[in-house]
């Protein structure tokens, strides 16, 4: 499966956790929060698939996010126990966590690459379905109330 395909099948939340402040930001990008894209026209919440359709492994597609970004990937963590999916035109779409494991967030390569780190209480005004997302990414990494 191409580079081009997977990416159509997946998207990304990147996160930084600091454990010291118990501080959680997500990269903003023009297009909204999710890592290339955002959800395509007409996405709707699915139940996780029993088994993994192909072209939707975390593994692979964090080394995709790694080529394309340019970030370290001794840094970036997935997050095995964020399950997120989406019904498209185009068959299922799978969200995947990934987070920075470093002591700061890396806000310089996030700039680079056009984002900026922001908390989750000032993304409102992003697409509800996005927003949902980092609610749940929140809870299971910051440890809030689900």
């Amino acid at each position: 499966m191409s580079k081009t395909e997977l990416l159509s099948r997946n998207r990304v939340i990147l996160c930084h956790f600091d454990d010291y402040s118990h501080a959680l930001l997500f990269p903003r990008w023009a297009h909204g929060m999710l890592w290339p894209q955002a959800l395509p026209e007409g996405a709707e919440p699915m139940a996780t698939p029993v088994a993994e359709p192909a072209g939707h492994e975390a593994v692979t597609l964090k080394q995709i996010v790694v080529e394309d970004t340019g970030l370290n990937p001794d840094e970036l963590t997935t997050t095995d126990d964020f399950q997120a999916w989406f019904q498209t035109p185009d068959g299922p779409l799978r969200v995947h966590l990934l987070r920075f494991t470093t002591p700061d967030a890396p806000k310089p390569a996030i700039t680079a690459l056009g984002g900026t780190f922001k908390a989750l209480s000032e993304l409102r005004g992003g697409a509800m379905a996005e927003l949902l997302l980092l609610r749940e990414a929140f809870r299971l990494v910051g440890g809030g109330p689900s």
